[in-house]
């Protein structure tokens, strides 16, 4: 049954409070403590629209004047915190009043056969949930990241990828052999070789490879690669953001089922 009653936090030295602050500022705190922190009433709108019952709902003291009206049954238990102690809790620039905790999915087994974007070494939570937004859009509902990859489901991640976590299936800790198992064609993008992206005849199901912002593909997953494609850019500049790449990338499979 859910709490509308609401638990007020006034200490600092609350427990809940520093468990909170760890979940919203530390990149992989979830994966000690199995739950996610979803700031911003549009993530957490997202989260319930696919079915995601929270634990807790966060609100600063301010907001929940107004927002009970909303938010007051969205999950099983309400936390308001005085509006002096929620400005400390997010790790974000630009913190919103509000967050979801969630318990973090159980991690998929791989699907073969299924279009998959592989993550290789990407470190800006921005690209990574863009890239996530955009696999979503063009029905890549597989993700793979390979050791060393920007945590998936860090709040920072989170916020980028606007609830696009909530449809597709994430794999975190994955190495070559993993993708290898995909049995379909590993495409991988690259700035200076392979074919053009626009002359290619894509494959579907298929996987994209997309590699680290400076270093791009990396030798291992190069190695795996069944095809190497690069994009025409006619206006010369060196390369393009691995993020805008995806999408480009990504747009041109989906269209060619079309």
């Amino acid at each position: 049954m859910t709490t509308t009653e609401p638990q007020l936090i006034s200490s600092r030295e609350n427990a809940l409070l520093k468990d909170l602050r760890r979940l919203a500022q530390d990149s992989t705190a979830y994966r000690k403590q199995r739950r996610l922190w979803l700031e911003g009433d549009h993530l957490c709108r997202a989260a319930l629209e696919r079915g995601v019952k929270p634990a807790l709902a966060v609100f600063s003291q301010a907001f929940w004047a107004t927002a009970q009206v909303e938010w007051a049954s969205a999950a099983i238990k309400n936390i308001v915190v005085i509006d002096a102690l929620f400005a400390g809790l997010s790790g974000l620039e630009s913190p919103a009043p509000m967050a979801f905790v969630v318990d973090l999915p159980a991690q998929r087994l791989l699907q073969p056969g299924v279009p998959t974007v592989v993550l290789d070494g990407l470190q800006d939570a921005g690209n990574v949930g863009a890239i996530l937004r955009s696999a979503g859009a063009f029905g890549f509902r597989q993700v793979l990241a390979i050791k060393g990859t920007a945590a998936l489901w860090s709040p920072k991640v989170m916020r980028a990828g606007m609830g696009a976590h909530f449809g597709l299936a994430l794999l975190e800790g994955m190495e070559p052999p993993d993708v290898e198992s995909l049995g379909i064609p590993l495409l991988a993008t690259s700035s200076h070789q392979g074919g053009f992206l626009h002359q290619a005849r894509l494959p579907w199901p298929c996987a994209w490879i997309l590699g680290h912002e400076g270093q791009g593909v990396s030798a291992s997953m190069a190695a795996i690669a069944s095809l190497p494609l690069r994009i025409a850019q006619p206006g010369g500049e060196e390369s393009l953001n691995v993020a805008s790449a995806a999408a480009i990338c990504l747009h041109a499979s989906a269209a060619g089922r079309l």
